[in-house]
């Protein structure tokens, strides 16, 4: 049996993938069927280790994009299509797998048109309200299609919406859960104040950081701090807290990130009773099935069409309360901080929702779909 994972550019695409993949094999293990060889076909592996350690092939394809906005690029980006449409074809007739499993992204187009043309199945997933192009295109001829929210249902075809199945983001089983016991002694931070984690993507956001940074000295008073910034961003927010903690004398309840492994993470949210989080589908997947409740900061819909409607989705659940960056400042993040951590009755109701909007068993759900339609494909 043949399966080939598509979808890049992000990590919020590749994670995911690898989550499916973990459970594929395992349930092919659980349902007696011969180990499955997986292909991640994509423009990068992103994480070479990790796909070398999960046993995926990686395959390079391309792809150009296809942008909104009038663009030079579109002209150039339309041949590079096409001639990795044709390269991606010959790929997929000589692999020719039993199904293809895609969570959208640029990068699967090519993918989806060759599988549509060899009549490989497919199965599509929406990680947002709003189902990306690659998705609902692959969807009109797929066999089933997965969402993470259902407010995405409405972005497909009437006909097509029978095949659709809510079964959430999928997560990765190393962050599935968080570490409580010894989170302080590994963060060194005092167990007997409260701790708010802020969680701005792997690659950061200037804006929360900033916002963020200025809210320190009055935060600290009372909390602990925990703060990945993102690669990029971290030595400026580093320069910048450093300054301005100079004097502090609770400056050690600050934890400085430029991104959080598995352990970390697992530590830093086991150790924490709110988050500030940006709004992509997968950050929202982990931190519902934390059961943490946050404050969400989604980018602004001109740069991303998708985090501000997840953010509302989300935050109607009554697990978020959604803070638009434009109104973004240090006097609101306190504010609205306090309003929260003041509250046991709202941190309680806010715990129990996210927990209730969670699925936990997203990737085995995703995974047992794709082996089915593997099976029926054979």
């Amino acid at each position: 049996m043949k399966i080939v994972i598509t979808g890049g550019g992000s990590g919020g695409h590749f994670y995911p993938l690898i989550a499916v993949a973990d459970k594929i094999i395992e349930q092919s293990e659980n349902r007696k069927i011969l180990k499955p060889e997986i292909y991640y076909l994509a423009d990068t592996p992103y994480d070479e280790k990790l796909l070398f350690r999960k046993d995926i092939r990686f395959r390079k394809i391309s792809a150009g994009k296809l942008r909104k906005y009038f663009s030079i690029k579109n002209f150039f980006d339309a041949f590079k299509t096409l001639w990795g449409t044709v390269r991606t074809f010959f790929l997929m007739f000589s692999l020719y797998p039993d199904v293809v499993f895609t969570n959208g992204s640029y990068i699967a187009m090519p993918v989806l048109i060759s599988a549509k043309i060899l009549r490989i199945p497919v199965l599509v997933h929406a990680s947002d309200t709003v189902p990306g192009r690659a998705v609902v295109f692959g969807s009109k001829f797929s066999k089933k299609i997965s969402i993470a929210f259902q407010e995405a249902a409405e972005g497909f075809r009437e006909k097509d919406r029978k095949k659709i199945a809510l079964l959430g983001n999928p997560i990765r089983d190393e962050i599935l859960r968080p570490l409580h016991n010894g989170a302080f002694e590994f963060l060194e931070l005092d167990k007997n104040l409260p701790t708010i984690l802020i969680m701005g993507g792997s690659l950061g956001a200037q804006a929360m950081n900033d916002a963020i940074v200025d809210a320190l000295p009055q935060l600290l008073l009372k909390y602990n701090v925990i703060h990945q910034c993102g690669k990029a961003n971290h030595v400026e927010v580093l320069g910048r807290s450093d300054v301005l903690l100079y004097d502090h004398p609770y400056k050690n309840r600050y934890r400085l990130f430029p991104y959080l492994d598995d352990l970390a993470i697992r530590m830093s949210v086991g150790a924490s009773q709110l988050a500030i989080i940006r709004a992509g589908a997968g950050t929202i997947a982990e931190i519902a099935n934390w059961g943490v409740p946050s404050i969400t900061v989604p980018i602004p819909s001109a740069i991303s069409h998708d985090q501000e409607k997840n953010a509302f989705a989300y935050a109607r659940s009554g697990a978020s309360v959604v803070m638009k960056q434009r109104n973004l400042s240090a006097n609101l993040i306190i504010s609205e901080v306090e309003r929260i951590m003041n509250d046991a009755q709202l941190q309680e109701s806010m715990s129990q929702s996210a927990r209730a909007f969670a699925k936990p068993d997203a990737a085995q759900a995703i995974a047992n779909a794709v082996l089915d339609i593997a099976i029926d494909h054979e």
